[in-house]
């Protein structure tokens, strides 16, 4: 017998104008598209071509004019400003137009861009909303990342104006934004018109005359707007992931295969509907953040959770608990290391028992390996469904999942389940391009077309796009995970088949981080690479071969290369380890054998690549490694 989730996907794939077509009517329209799925210019595929929609008044406006003015639609929760706020879906809606009433002020017009760099405060969800109701694009940047990081985001999206912050609070900590964005900007060739700043209470930044505007102020003598029509197919934000080298890849978001995708999976996915009260415990400068704190809820009538604090710390590993009891979540999405830090600091659930969780009905966990050893912990402790599921900053939705809207299928530990529907997974041999048998491991692509929701292109990048991810395997996209498909059609994605490192569901990659330690004066040459790690699922870990004459203590330029990394990439990369070596091991075509040192560093068992150059390094590997607490001197 076919279950809701077969017939759902096979829907999805045998006929996705029909499929897709049904979910856009649950969508406000000022004009119905022409066609759901234009497929004219193949690998530019473009979903409901000829549409208009605002995807602001489709998460606000509607609402209050469908009776829901009342509802909570936001509520901040701040331990570390021991702050507890709540917006009814009517006043969000007039903050959110009176600041686009601002930015329209300050001659923001559909189209223009807005780099948005904000801590986790209201303000940061209120202009991302005020920019999809003018319809400019908004990009926001994590609060906090490194001002060279910063400025390169500037130089490609060109903003008009930026919005920030006088700071952002880790834990007990004061960071300073304004210091950094105005050194990015010092930095960046392209130079935006204006930068509003919101002025917090335990920081006041100094401004720059003729350029900074007080956000309180401007907001003052603004006028509210109305939404903007935009077409289906013009982008409503950039959101920069983690590349090599070169130009950053801004993977762009549509507005109107976004807005029916999002929306459709708050119910078939995640089994929430309008008046539950849905957290994703993320930051807004992520992924999750843009799809799951800020769109997807608001577009299905939910209350949304925006929470300023850490899942241990502030104050202790029983705050998410509180969080749930006291706004009656349903629904939390956070990533595997919230849960390890949480089980490290409260291996017995103890602080779990201090809360009335009765409605609370199911965790989803996306961003890394969800481990089996988290998963039982996290099963045993809350006695729920613990969902994991798998996607990228690219697809903006889950690829593979258990959709406990549609059908709950049982768990297997370590894999995210099915494919969504709409998602015609494959894997595929690298060499031949060949599909392979299941539970064979290849490289794991999506054929196309990709489903609504998904990147159509990265911004002004097109050539890009099409080497990123789709030259590699024509007609799939390619996503860059390795792993197989087994007999019940269950994904397992088993490793990034890139340098990209996955540190506490933060995708980093670890060539921009040699490309900064190659940069010292005394290193010859260099490789960081993602070893195991208890807590971040990964974390990097530098070798440095120095410059011959080289007379200085080890430790100093290891402590120097370090602070480098925390400068140029921030203290979000979690590079606190580096060890000199005296060479690294290769292949004799010069590639550095990154893979078998990592074996190596995680205690694995290994076998010496047919391709070396000289065996005898990897002992040298072996003994340095040792050294830094890894390899045979692990202490798990």
């Amino acid at each position: 017998m076919a279950n809701p989730y077969d017939e759902a996907f096979q829907k999805s794939i045998e006929d996705p104008n029909g499929f897709w077509g049904k979910a856009a009517e649950d969508i406000t329209w000022y004009k119905k598209w022409d066609k759901v799925l234009d497929d004219s210019n193949p690998p530019f595929y473009r979903w409901f071509t000829g549409g208009e929609l605002n995807t602001c008044y489709n998460a606000l406006d509607v609402h209050v004019e469908n009776g829901l003015g009342d509802q909570a639609a936001m509520i901040y929760d701040s331990p570390v400003t021991d702050t507890i706020k709540t917006y009814t879906y009517s006043q969000l809606r007039d903050e959110v137009a009176k600041f686009a009433g601002a930015l329209a002020g300050l001659g923001v017009t559909k189209g223009d861009r807005v780099i948005c760099y904000m801590p986790m405060i209201p303000e940061a969800v209120i202009a991302m909303l005020a920019c999809a109701r003018l319809g400019a694009v908004h990009s926001v940047v994590f609060g906090g990342f490194a001002s060279k990081e910063l400025a390169v985001r500037i130089n490609d999206a060109k903003p008009k104006v930026i919005v920030s912050a006088s700071c952002g609070i880790e834990v007990a900590k004061v960071i300073k934004y304004k210091p950094l964005l105005d050194e990015a900007i010092n930095l960046a060739d392209y130079k935006p018109e204006k930068c509003v700043i919101f002025q917090r209470p335990m920081e006041k930044a100094s401004m720059v005359a003729d350029r900074d505007l007080d956000w309180a102020e401007l907001v003052a003598g603004a006028k509210p707007v109305d939404c903007v029509p935009v077409a289906a197919t013009d982008p409503l934000y950039i959101l920069y992931t983690s590349g090599t080298t070169g130009i950053p890849k801004g993977v762009v978001r549509d507005n109107g295969g976004h807005a029916v995708a999002l929306k459709w999976t708050m119910k078939n996915i995640y089994n929430v509907d309008k008046g539950d009260t849905y957290w994703a415990a993320s930051d807004v400068g992520w992924v999750v953040g843009h799809s799951y704190i800020v769109y997807g809820p608001l577009l299905r009538g939910c209350t949304t959770i925006l929470f300023e604090g850490k899942p241990v710390g502030t104050p202790d590993a029983g705050v998410f608990w509180r969080v749930i009891a006291q706004h009656n979540v349903r629904t939390l999405f956070t990533a595997p290391t919230a849960f390890r830090a949480i089980k490290r600091e409260d291996p017995r659930a103890e602080l779990v028992k201090k809360h009335d969780l009765s409605n609370f009905y199911a965790l989803f966990l996306a961003g890394e390996r969800l481990d089996p050893d988290t998963l039982k912990w996290a099963e045993e402790a809350l006695q729920v469904p613990v969902i994991d599921h798998w996607w990228q900053t690219e697809t903006g939705w889950a690829i593979a999942a258990n959709c406990l809207g549609i059908h709950q299928f049982s768990v297997k530990p370590g894999s995210p389940t099915k494919p969504a529907p709409g998602w015609n997974m494959m894997v595929l041999d690298t060499e031949t391009k060949e599909p392979i048998k299941p539970g064979d491991i290849g490289a794991l692509v999506a054929k196309l077309p990709l489903p609504p929701g998904t990147l159509p292109t990265l911004w002004n990048n097109d050539a890009g796009f099409l080497k990123a991810y789709m030259d590699l395997f024509p007609g799939y996209y390619a996503t860059h995970d390795a792993g197989f498909i087994d007999q019940e059609g269950y994904v397992w994605v088993m490793t990034r088949t890139d340098d990209i490192i996955n540190v506490a569901g933060h995708r980093l990659s670890t060539g921009g981080m040699e490309e900064v330690l190659a940069d010292h004066p005394d290193v010859a040459e260099c490789a960081v690479l993602g070893v195991d790690d208890k807590l971040k699922g990964q974390v990097p870990v530098g070798f440095i071969v120095l410059k011959a004459g080289v007379d200085r203590a080890e430790s100093d330029i290891v402590k120097e290369v370090i602070q480098m990394v925390r400068d140029r990439i921030g203290p979000v990369a979690s590079f606190k380890t580096a060890t000199v070596v005296k060479r690294l091991p290769k292949t004799r075509s010069g590639k550095i054998l990154r893979g078998t040192i990592q074996k190596i560093a995680d205690n694995k068992e290994w076998k010496m690549p047919a391709t070396i150059d000289d065996p005898a390094i990897l002992g040298e590997i072996e003994e340095a490694l040792e050294g830094i607490g890894l390899a045979k001197s692990r202490k798990e």
